[in-house]
């Protein structure tokens, strides 16, 4: 079965680096998926002081503001086809020009028609973050977020953050297409972060994936002072392994997230690439 990978652009202000053509082509060969990057080119609103405009000329720093996101979406999507072509690796496009704050929508609705939505993320401004909440918890599709400095390496070492929680769950099973490739899968819980229902939870989720032929060794780790967040991507980097696995917690009121403590640390600092379902 072919997979379908959507991948967002983002042009405004700084944009995806380069780089994220290299992490799409990694991940769309290790998934054999085709891709449909989704240009997201900035649309700004006119002016409303016209003494203002004539001051300094805002509709001209629009026009050259939006010109710029054009010009950025058009290099990345080069940049992709480039890296994918020699793999046979088709390539769509698909722009949208919207207010900033109103690509988390978009993107999400289109994820429905997609199997996966890899999502690139760095140390800029917040904009991405909050465009990657409502892409998590709107779409219905797992979202891969890959900070745009890691290194371009297949996952061959999985790991499963595992609270016994139907978020956790959803995410073990978007997950089967990384885990059935992977050499390693090991099981992580995190013992007093939060009561769990079953002491052997990572035990019975591993028997599980025995019967889905994933072989998966459980473990525990020790809460202490630091953020979950810090705790699991600290984990992932000492056994050396390529992907965290988790379920995105939180819940949206008017567009105003309520972020589990997991799901808020990755956002916010993000250090390994990380399959978030909710």
């Amino acid at each position: 079965m072919k997979l379908r990978m959507l991948v967002p652009l983002h042009t405004y202000p700084d944009g995806n680096p380069d780089s994220i053509a290299r992490q799409v082509a990694m991940y769309a060969g290790h998934l054999q998926a085709d891709v449909c990057a989704l240009a997201c080119n900035i649309d700004l609103p006119n002016p409303s002081s016209i003494l203002g405009s004539l001051a300094i000329n805002v509709p001209a720093m629009i026009r050259e503001a939006k010109a710029g996101s054009r010009a950025r979406s058009a290099a990345l999507i080069d940049a992709m086809r480039a890296e994918l072509d020699p793999l046979g690796i088709p390539l769509r496009s698909l722009e949208a020009e919207r207010y900033p704050a109103e690509f988390g929508d978009v993107i999400a609705r289109q994820a429905r028609y997609h199997d996966i939505v890899l999502f690139g993320l760095g140390r800029r401004d917040g904009l991405p973050r909050l465009t990657a909440e409502a892409v998590i918890f709107g779409s219905g599709r797992p979202t891969l977020l890959v900070p745009e400095t890691a290194p371009t390496e297949a996952p061959d070492h999985v790991v499963i953050a595992w609270d016994g929680g139907s978020a956790a769950a959803r995410a073990v099973s978007d997950a089967h297409p990384f885990l059935r490739r992977a050499g390693t899968v090991s099981i992580v819980t995190v013992a007093g972060e939060k009561p769990l229902a079953d002491d052997h939870a990572g035990e019975r989720l591993a028997e599980y994936l025995a019967d889905h032929d994933i072989e998966a060794q459980p473990s525990r780790l020790q809460g202490d002072d630091r953020p979950i967040a810090d705790i699991l991507q600290a984990h992932v980097r000492d056994v050396g392994a390529g992907l965290l696995v988790m379920g995105g917690f939180g819940h949206s009121r008017m567009r105003d997230f309520v972020l589990g403590g997991a799901t808020r640390g990755i956002l916010e600092d993000l250090r390994v690439p990380v399959l978030v379902s909710h």
